[in-house]
């Protein structure tokens, strides 16, 4: 994916991904934590960090 540091940063800092509905959504990490954020989409306070690709 991305090869580049810039590229890297645009596409996994501070995303998220909703688990119900699986819509990304850009926040702070320690909102999420704390819960007081929801998801846009469904409502839902799930949410997990976006995944990297592994490299073979």
């Amino acid at each position: 994916m991305a090869k580049f540091p810039e590229a890297q940063a645009r596409l996994f800092k501070n995303m998220f991904v909703c688990r119900k509905c699986k819509h990304k959504i850009r926040v702070n990490p320690l909102k999420v934590k704390s819960g007081e954020v929801k998801c846009r989409k469904c409502g839902s306070h799930q949410l997990r960090p976006k995944r990297r690709e592994k490299r073979v």
